[in-house]
C-alpha cells in the first residue's frame, strides 16, 4: 500500500508538481495499459472509475483480437469494462515528470462486479480464501533481465541481431562490472524507491548483461502490483538513457535464462508466522509442510502460470540455475522448489520455476491456489532432495512445452474450482492461440538449417 492519499495528489496538482496521472489495468501478459489524464480532470472525476475497450484482457502480444474468447468477441461488439481506481495503488512516478500512477480493478460496464478473469481480481480471490481461513500471505519476486547498450529502436531497426549486452562476460555479483551500469541501476534503484516500493538491491546476474533487482516483501497483492510497476519502470529509466532491457525468459541459446524466483510464506492475520515452528525439522511447521505438498502435487498444472509462452520453456535448461525437476530441496538451487531461512521466522519457501516473463498476478494466484489444496487436503510432504536435481532419476518434472503445460491447466480439477471454469477456459484459449501462432511461424534456425541441405 503506497503511502500517497489523492488528498496529497489534490495538493500536488493544485501546486503544479503533478500535470498527469497514469490510470492502468494489468493486462494477461502483466502490463500496463490505460490513460494518461490532465491531473486536475483526474483529482475532479476520474478518480473515481473510467473505461476501457474489454478486448484488452482477451489480447496477445501483438493486440490483436483473438478469437475463441467466451467474454468478449467481434459478435458480442467488443464493449467497454470500468477501470476503478484502487487509490491504495497511488504513487508518485519520480523517472517521468509531473507524473502520478494509480493501478485499477476491471469491473463489468453493467454489475460493476469484478471482471472473473482480470489479473487482478483472479489473485484478489485467493487471497480472500486466504483471509476465511485466518491467514494472509507474504511474498516477493526477484526479477532478472538483460541490459542492452542499444536502444529499444536500434534493436528493433537490427532486426534484434548483433545486440551488445551492456557487459561482456559473466557479471554474477561483480562489483566492478556493474559500477559500469549504475547510470541504469542507481536510477531504476533511486526511481523505485521514490515510487514507493522499498528497494533492497541491484546485483549482477549470471551471464553477460543480465542484472537482477530485489525489493521488500510485502502481501500477495501489494507485491504483484509492484511487480508490475517494476517491469514498467525497468523499461522506461532504460529507454529515458538510450539502452533497452528484456524480461524474455530465454533471450539467447548461449545465455542463462532470466528467471522471476517467488518467495512464499503464511502469516496469521495477527502477524504470526505459520510457517515456522522451532520444535519442526529444519523449523517447519505442519501448516507448511501441507502448503508445500499441495505445490508440488499441483506442479505441472500451475506450470503454465509460471512459463506462460513458448519462449519460457527454453529456459528449463540442466546447468543454467533454471530447475528442470519439481521437486523441493533444502537452499539447493537446482530444486524448482527451494526451502530458505530454515530455523528462523523467515522460513520460506522460493518457487524457482517461474521466468521473468510471468504475469505476477496469475503466478501468486496460481501458487496460492496450490498451497491452500495441500492445507485443506492435509497433503502429506514428501522428503526433500538431497544432490544434483538435474541428475535426478524418477523425480517429478517441470512439463517441457507449452503444449503439455496447457494439457495441465486446462485438466486441473484444483484450478477449475479455485478459479472457476470461465477463468480457465479464458487462459487455455490465450495458451492455445500463442501455440497456434508459433506453429505457423518459420523461424531463423529452419531456414538456417534446411535451406540447403534439405
Amino acid at each position: 500500500m503506497s503511502s500517497y492519499t489523492i488528498d496529497d495528489l489534490r495538493k500536488d496538482v493544485a501546486e503544479g508538481r503533478i500535470d498527469t496521472v497514469l490510470a492502468c489495468q494489468v493486462d494477461m501478459q502483466g502490463r500496463l495499459m490505460g490513460k494518461r489524464f490532465q491531473a486536475e480532470y483526474f483529482v475532479e472525476s476520474a478518480w473515481k472509475e473510467t473505461h476501457s475497450c474489454n478486448y484488452l484482457i482477451a489480447t496477445d502480444m501483438e493486440m490483436e483480437t483473438v478469437s475463441g474468447y467466451k467474454a468478449t468477441s467481434w459478435e458480442k461488439g467488443y464493449g467497454d469494462y470500468t477501470m476503478k481506481p484502487d487509490l491504495a495503488t497511488l504513487r508518485r512516478i519520480p523517472w517521468l515528470e509531473g507524473t502520478a500512477l494509480v493501478l485499477c480493478d476491471v469491473l463489468d460496464h453493467h454489475t460493476h462486479e469484478e471482471v472473473a478473469h482480470s489479473p487482478r481480481a483472479i489473485l484478489k480471490k485467493q487471497v480472500k480464501r486466504l483471509e476465511d481461513m485466518g491467514m494472509k500471505a507474504y511474498m516477493a519476486s526477484e526479477l532478472e533481465f538483460f541490459l542492452f547498450d542499444q536502444s529499444y529502436e536500434a534493436a528493433q531497426a537490427s532486426g534484434y541481431r548483433n545486440l551488445k549486452l551492456a557487459s561482456a562476460y559473466n557479471e554474477d555479483y561483480h562489483i566492478f562490472q556493474t559500477t559500469k551500469e549504475e547510470e541504469v541501476m542507481r536510477a531504476i534503484r533511486t526511481g523505485l524507491q521514490g515510487a514507493g516500493i522499498p528497494v533492497e538491491n541491484s546485483k549482477g546476474e549470471a551471464s553477460a548483461g543480465q542484472e537482477e533487482i530485489n525489493v521488500r516483501y510485502a502481501d500477495a497483492l501489494a507485491m504483484a502490483d509492484r511487480h508490475a510497476i517494476i517491469k514498467n519502470g525497468c523499461k522506461e529509466i532504460a529507454w529515458s538513457k538510450d539502452k533497452a532491457i528484456t524480461f524474455l525468459a530465454k533471450w539467447n541459446y548461449n545465455a542463462a535464462g532470466s528467471s522471476s524466483h517467488i518467495h512464499q510464506s503464511l502469516w496469521s492475520l495477527e502477524e504470526k508466522p505459520l510457517f515456522f515452528d522451532h520444535t519442526g525439522k529444519y523449523g517447519m511447521s505442519p501448516l507448511m509442510h501441507n502448503y508445500v505438498a499441495g505445490l508440488l502435487a499441483h506442479a505441472s498444472e500451475i506450470t503454465y502460470f509460471l512459463a506462460p509462452y513458448i519462449n519460457s520453456y527454453k529456459r528449463f535448461m540442466a546447468g543454467t540455475f533454471a530447475p528442470t525437476k519439481a521437486i523441493w530441496s533444502k537452499d539447493n538451487r537446482t530444486a524448482g522448489y527451494r526451502l530458505c531461512g530454515e530455523e528462523t521466522k523467515a522460513i520460506r519457501i522460493e518457487c524457482r520455476v517461474g521466468g521473468s516473463d510471468l504475469n505476477p498476478y496469475l503466478a501468486f494466484a496460481a501458487l496460492l491456489a496450490a498451497g491452500i489444496d495441500g492445507i485443506e487436503n492435509k497433503l502429506e510432504l514428501e522428503a526433500p532432495f538431497v544432490g544434483d536435481a538435474y541428475g535426478g532419476k524418477g523425480v517429478r518434472e517441470i512439463p517441457r512445452t507449452l503444449r503439455a503445460a496447457t494439457t495441465e491447466m486446462t485438466e486441473s480439477a484444483m484450478l477449475r474450482k479455485a478459479f472457476g471454469d470461465d477463468v480457465i477456459d479464458h487462459y487455455t484459449r490465450a495458451a492455445e492461440w500463442e501455440q497456434e501462432e508459433y506453429d505457423r511461424r518459420i523461424t531463423d534456425w529452419e531456414v538456417a538449417r534446411g535451406f540447403e541441405r534439405a
